[in-house]
């Protein structure tokens, strides 16, 4: 029986600060369209999902053509964004989570993973630019699953790596996430520092505030 375990990480909100190239694409995207922007509130509520999901909740009203138009539109303005500074410093690591990172990948029973809503190419650009390319085993990005929190990213997690259910968690900072582990028969730990109010990560078996917390979650939860 196999004693590997498996600890998948959301990206944008968990492991980077991206908000800032997001609001800033999101303006893009809905003036290019003529639509007024949403609120910062409900632009970070959405962050997590697939944006063939998100788009239709951010402007609810408009066609489905427009609501492709945006998603193109804020591909491009992401992109633009992050060329100009660098994925380094248009997403910065959150305190710790490098640390934290090589911490767990030095654990030789301990295999670490992500599950994003970014595309391939904005996960690769992101990896490259804070030079983690080799730290993930399982890589799992919305262009070949559903949206969270439909459990497809995790279950293609676990197979690639063959780890089983009750030896792998779920970190994440939106009930998305919390949600999307639940759905795949998997703990969840969320954390404070992210988009959504930790009040709506009711799915999460444990809530922490710092990094440095995560290994005694872990345990608490593999020591059950």
């Amino acid at each position: 029986m196999s004693d590997l375990r498996l600890v998948v990480f959301d990206v944008d909100g968990t492991l980077v600060d991206s908000q800032g190239d997001i609001l800033a694409a999101m303006t893009v995207a809905f003036g290019d369209v003529n639509l007024p922007v949403p609120s910062q509130e409900d632009i970070l509520g959405i962050v997590g999902l697939s944006l063939n999901v998100a788009m239709p909740l951010l402007a609810p009203d408009a066609s489905r053509q427009t609501h492709h138009k945006l998603e193109d539109a804020y591909k491009d303005a992401y992109v633009q964004l992050r060329a100009s500074q660098g994925a380094a410093l248009s997403s910065p690591l959150y305190p710790g989570a490098r640390e934290m990172l090589e911490h767990l990948q030095q654990q030789p029973h301990t295999l670490l993973g992500v599950a994003t809503g970014k595309s391939r190419r904005g996960l690769d650009k992101l990896l490259e630019g804070h030079d983690l390319m080799s730290t993930f085993v399982t890589e799992q990005v919305a262009d070949f699953h559903p949206s969270k929190p439909h459990p497809s990213m995790l279950q293609s997690a676990l197979s690639e790596t063959g780890v089983t259910t009750d030896c792998a968690v779920m970190v994440g900072d939106t009930s998305y996430d919390m949600d999307m582990a639940r759905a795949a028969g998997m703990a969840a730990i969320g954390v404070s520092w992210g988009y959504h109010d930790i009040k709506v990560l009711t799915a999460a078996d444990v809530v922490i505030d710092s990094f440095d917390a995560l290994p005694a979650a872990l345990e608490q939860i593999w020591g059950r």
